[in-house]
């Protein structure tokens, strides 16, 4: 009998611990069923001024672009300037023989001096004759043929002098410099060639006055006016230039499908012609505008919607959005500034989805 009992109690041990163990197995097997929490980081919706900008992508051209000609007829020395080469106003560009010049500058000196001797001579003259009229020995008509003979030398040595001083001149014409800043665009002339005056010796293209040309698509034509602010930027400056619309031409490109907006860039260093430009029309602002990163605005059924995360819980919030600009979104309605919304791995949520926090420092961040 004693044996019966022993045996009964083990069976019902058994049997305990069997109901224990598959209780606990039961357990385990419903938590790995229950789904984790969803990773994810956050950030807070943040206010700003935002503003409402357009961006395009154009060319410079040079406004101020003089053909370099020559002065004097002369043969060509030497071009001290190639295509490319950036020169001021003042640089000698070309070298002419001056050597012509030179001759006809000392013939013109000889003859200045030939008729002020002349003309000294002349009046000694006419000098000596006043007194012999005086003393009859000649008679007046004699003294005035004189003093005609000198006022014609007066007028012949001013001639000789302004054909000297024009000689001068145009000697000096010999060098050709450049009257501009600007850029060697073309070189006409080669070493040995012989030029008359005017022609052309070399192509300048100034830097003083460039003209952005900007191609904007033709939906955005009737939010452009001319007066808007315009920055630019150029690869050959870290400069940034704030210009004004200048104008629009009212011809719509046949093949961009674009208008061309202009915008003058003035008296700024390393803008170079024909260099790109990228342009931002500056079209208004939104003050107090409301922005949150584009990763936080899902499409669903129900539309756009943010997840605002409140006890790592994902609630989904509707939205109405406005501007998308250097990776954000406006947010126009359904979220305040402040509120903590998801970003990374938001495409993942769900309503009421439990999440865990991956980077909470992020919450006191900007977009």
């Amino acid at each position: 009998m004693f044996f019966n009992l022993r045996s009964a109690s083990s069976i019902v041990f058994m049997l305990c611990l069997s109901i224990t163990l598959l209780a606990c197995g039961k357990k385990e097997e419903a938590a790995k069923k229950s789904p984790s929490p969803t990773l994810i980081s956050i950030i807070a919706a943040s206010s700003t001024q935002l503003e409402i900008r357009e961006e395009a992508v154009g060319s410079l051209e040079g406004l101020i672009d003089p053909t370099i000609a020559a002065e004097i007829p002369a043969s060509v020395v030497k071009i001290l300037v190639s295509p490319g080469r950036i020169v001021k106003k003042g640089d000698v560009l070309v070298l002419l023989d001056a050597t012509d010049a030179n001759i006809q500058r000392q013939e013109a000196r000889a003859e200045v001096a030939r008729l002020e001797a002349l003309l000294a001579n002349q009046d000694k003259v006419l000098e000596r004759n006043k007194a012999l009229v005086q003393k009859n020995f000649i008679s007046q008509n004699a003294l005035d043929d004189i003093a005609t003979q000198k006022t014609a030398l007066k007028q012949q040595l001013a001639g000789a002098q302004a054909r000297l001083a024009n000689l001068d001149y145009s000697g000096g014409k010999a060098r050709v410099v450049s009257p501009i800043d600007g850029v060697v665009e073309k070189q006409i002339v080669s070493t040995g060639d012989y030029v008359k005056v005017g022609d052309p010796l070399l192509q300048l293209i100034g830097t003083q006055r460039l003209r952005a040309h900007l191609p904007f698509p033709e939906s955005v034509a009737a939010k452009i006016q001319p007066g808007l602010k315009v920055r630019l930027t150029t690869p050959t400056s870290e400069t940034q230039v704030i210009s004004s619309v200048r104008e629009m031409k009212p011809m719509v490109g046949a093949n961009s499908r674009a208008i061309d907006v202009t915008a003058d860039v003035i008296d700024q260093a390393g803008w170079q012609p024909g260099a790109s430009v990228n342009g931002t029309i500056i079209l208004g602002e939104h003050a107090e505008a409301i922005i949150v990163p584009e990763q936080s605005v899902v499409l669903r059924p129900a539309g756009e919607v943010v997840y605002v995360i409140a006890d790592n819980i994902a609630h989904q919030r509707i939205v109405k959005t406005g501007f998308h600009q250097e990776g954000n979104i406006e947010i126009l309605e359904g979220l305040a500034a402040g509120e903590i919304v998801a970003v990374d791995g938001a495409a993942f949520l769900t309503d009421a989805a439990k999440v865990a926090v991956q980077d909470r420092s992020a919450t006191t961040g900007k977009p």
